[in-house]
């Protein structure tokens, strides 16, 4: 397959990992980005010498500059950018472009978060604002959390196209169909369009199962250059195009409720990989709330502008039987989501790449493994996006 990098060099995904997730209460941040480095470079079987490259964002006063530090890495090219939960997605471009360019050979993505277990101590809230500073002091009066944003936005997609709450609810319970065949999800109990619905409300329409869990967790990705895979232990995924967009800062400033970055970012994507969404085997999108998995579903091209509930509602989503299998983990919705889950995205798709999914691995048609799937990461209030298309040789 083609692929779509602008540099000299192809680019492959080499390692991949987790870190302790769910339930972690006795740990740190930094120990959760040490635990998922380490096992990333495992898998790739690479030492960590080889390293010259390091991403990270969300912790320390100068970060990636203290976990790097932590991890006892001194990088030659780093990277810092921070835009919410598609951060990993674009990051995973940058260092792309730098391989590919000859200015890295081998770069590190990592994340942690305690989220979870710092407001059961007591050294945070649960209260998810952005503070009130900047274009955002002209909303903060009114109340505006970041789930009222979303909730607004899907409220203005049912009226507009006649999405239902019901429809809605059909993204949460196929995440838990997929969570259930994953042993490391922290939900996998099934739930059913009742139980959606009968939950405490949050946000109008969202009640409690519509929105993310909280967990713990980290995770890692290790990219490198094309002449590094000989020395790897696993096949490597490739790096075949990405695309990334902003778009508004301030809700008064988004021009419309029902469009994310990701319309701009994905047809990116597809276009410099040179693939169309119909040939993805399946994809990883980032879902804090329902509504997130239905527009970007939109955006991305998997269905037209206001066809989403249609979409989601026959059972599609499903690893099992579902004609394009969506966060075959479990997802933000039932998985894990520490706070920026983009990198768990890239985890995922990688993994199911590889075959390496146990029971909630996707198969094609004919039996075969997937060739072809898309992380696409989501940040702040549908303010940025960043998209991955990966594939296999």
């Amino acid at each position: 397959m083609a692929l779509g990098n602008p540099g000299n060099r192809k680019v492959a995904v080499v390692g991949v990992a987790l870190s302790d997730c769910g339930r972690v209460a006795d740990t740190t941040p930094y120990a959760l980005h040490a635990q998922a480095a380490r096992r990333a470079l495992a898998d790739a079987g690479l030492d960590r010498s080889l390293v010259d490259g390091f991403a990270s964002a969300g912790l320390g006063t100068l970060a990636p500059v203290e976990v790097a530090d932590y991890l006892g890495l001194r990088p030659t090219w780093v990277d810092s950018t921070s835009v919410g939960g598609s951060t990993w997605e674009v990051m995973a471009a940058h260092a792309a472009d730098a391989i590919a360019a000859g200015h890295a050979n081998a770069v590190l993505l990592v994340y942690g978060s305690t989220a979870r277990a710092d407001i059961r101590a007591g050294r945070r809230t649960g209260t998810f604002a952005f503070g009130g500073r900047g274009p955002l002091q002209f909303e903060v009066p009114y109340g505006h959390t970041l789930v009222a944003k979303y909730a607004m936005a899907a409220r203005r997609h049912m009226l507009r196209f006649g999405t239902t709450i019901e429809q809605l609810a059909q993204v949460a319970v196929q995440a838990r169909a997929n969570a259930a065949l994953n042993p490391e999800a922290m939900f996998r109990d099934p739930v059913t369009v009742d139980d959606v619905l009968s939950g405490p409300m949050i946000a109008d329409p969202f009640t409690k199962l519509h929105c993310c869990i909280r967990s713990d967790g980290g995770a890692a990705v290790l990219l490198a250059a094309e002449e590094y895979v000989r020395d790897c232990r696993t096949a490597p995924v490739w790096i075949l195009g990405t695309g990334e967009h902003v778009s508004h800062a301030s809700m008064s400033e988004w021009e419309d409720f029902t469009v994310s970055p990701a319309a701009v970012g994905g047809r990116l994507a597809f276009a410099r990989a040179g693939v169309r969404p119909d040939e993805m085997d399946f994809a990883e999108i980032y879902d804090a709330f329902t509504y997130m998995t239905l527009v970007t579903l939109e955006d991305l091209g998997f269905c037209a502008k206001g066809e989403g509930g249609a979409f989601v509602e026959k059972g599609r989503l499903r690893v099992a039987g579902g004609e394009l299998p969506v966060n075959t983990d479990g997802g933000g919705l039932s998985a894990q989501h520490p706070g920026m889950r983009g990198l768990f995205l890239l985890v995922e798709a990688v993994r199911q790449l590889r075959g390496e999914a146990g029971e909630r691995q996707v198969r094609r048609g004919d039996g075969g493994l997937p060739r072809l799937g898309v992380a696409s990461g989501t940040g702040g209030w549908f303010c940025s996006s960043g998209t991955v298309v990966l594939g296999r040789e």
